[in-house]
């Protein structure tokens, strides 16, 4: 089965390391890929979102399946269009509809979709552009800390959490009247503020079934003790020492099963991976967010804890026989510390030169924002550099390897938190 991955980071890296382990597969392509990425397959240099140049592509390779890794072309409906085209109809898409794909396109649409089906998330309203002086009102109504999300996609940035009331109302007026986010904020959802422990949680799905993956904790601020601004992510744990048996069949019971269900009673077409954005709040699951795609950087601690094979399950959700496929779970815990450049996630530099890759033993490196000049040098290309993957019998085990191997990559401003999993110590049973 030949096979092309879209996408350019970390998850997308873990995606290829673990599909060129499957007998299924006879030929890798990266659509653009990056350093990592070119030394499973064939990186090529097309852009997620220019579906006509894919389409050419696919063609003349004659490629079978494309595993989508980011949202952007889900919502923008990849799947849609190779459904929807005579010559493409054959070729496999993990990733969503484009209707169902609003689960994450869509902050309001998502919020309505709990509502109707009963799963458990936070108290909200939505405000649009002309409903500014409600939306200031509906703020006057609240406790701080007071939550103001972006409607639309924005990178994973378009969240602002404040104390302050004035500065809330500052940033609304920011998000609708001055499009802080873009056409991402043209509406903003306001809700509740949940106060709790955060966890993501992930399900790979043909549509009727599904198969639920290890859970992650990641982490999103760019400083240490949890301070700072928002990133893409700054690492990630899995298992996650809170999520014990009782609390995931809660999760399963409660919010996996309803969303499944969902899906189908409301027809919309689903098949790839689903991601909860979880928050613990006494004892209790309640869904934060959906994504529609593989989470980054959990993809990095997660997709090595598959023992099975990735790619026979992807073939499992393309012929929606996803229920008969086996699944297996590699015991053992995974940590993945990303290393970002300097200045990230505001302004960066590219190009500088990467050193000591060669020095690491014992870890896995995926490669989030890198590339490969005409002499062979790989340099930075991205915000996040490099995620350190490894394996311990314990979180403090695996931990301590990855930050071992990470004091032996250089490259210039070279930044990573070193306080991942203290928040997780306490949930540790001695």
């Amino acid at each position: 089965m030949k096979v092309l991955i879209l996408g350019s980071g970390g998850r997308e890296h873990a995606f290829a390391w673990k599909i060129k382990q499957s007998p299924k597969l006879t030929k890798l392509f990266i659509a653009p890929g990056n350093a990592g990425t070119a030394a499973l397959g064939t990186n090529v240099p097309i852009d997620v979102n220019d579906f006509d140049s894919l389409k050419k592509y696919v063609l003349e390779q004659q490629i079978n399946m494309v595993v989508v890794g980011p949202e952007v072309p889900l919502v923008a409906g990849i799947s849609d269009y190779f459904s929807n085209d005579p010559s493409l109809k054959n070729v496999a898409v993990i990733g969503p509809k484009k209707s169902a794909a609003l689960l994450e396109g869509s902050k309001d649409f998502a919020k309505n979709f709990m509502l109707k089906h009963n799963i458990p998330t936070a108290a909200y309203q939505t405000f649009g552009r002309a409903d500014l002086a409600q939306g200031i009102k509906f703020l006057e109504t609240l406790k701080p800390p007071y939550v103001l999300k972006a409607d639309g996609l924005a990178a994973g940035k378009g969240v602002i959490i404040s104390n302050n009331l004035d500065e809330a109302k500052t940033e609304l007026t920011a998000m609708l009247n001055d499009a802080k986010f873009g056409e991402a904020s043209a509406q903003v959802v306001i809700e509740e503020f949940l106060d709790g422990i955060e966890l993501s949680v992930f399900v790979l799905t043909d549509g009727k079934s599904y198969k639920i993956l290890p859970e992650a904790k990641d982490y999103k601020r760019i400083g240490e003790g949890d301070t700072g601004l928002n990133t893409g992510g700054m690492g990630s744990i899995s298992p996650v020492p809170f999520a014990d048996d009782a609390f995931m069949r809660k999760i399963e019971e409660r919010i996996i099963n309803p969303t499944i269900n969902g899906l189908i009673s409301d027809g919309l077409k689903y098949a790839g991976f689903i991601f909860f954005g979880l928050i613990k709040v006494n004892e209790e699951p309640v869904v934060i967010e959906y994504n529609v795609r593989m989470g980054d950087p959990e993809a990095e601690s997660v997709i090595p804890r598959i023992k099975s094979d990735l790619l026979e399950l992807f073939i499992g959700i393309a012929d929606e026989n996803l229920e008969e496929k086996t699944f297996e779970i590699e015991e053992k815990h995974a940590s993945a510390i990303m290393q970002v450049a300097a200045g990230y996630p505001e302004s960066y530099q590219k190009g500088d030169e990467i050193t000591g890759l060669e020095t690491v033993t014992d870890s896995l490196i995926f490669h989030a924002g890198t590339r490969i000049d005409d002499n062979n040098i790989i340099l930075t290309n991205g915000g996040r550099v490099l995620a350190i993957t490894s394996f311990g019998n314990s979180m403090e085990e695996a931990l301590a390897l990855s930050y071992k191997n990470a004091e032996k990559i250089k490259f210039k401003g070279n930044y990573y938190r070193k306080d991942l999993g203290k928040d997780l110590l306490k949930f540790i049973k001695k």
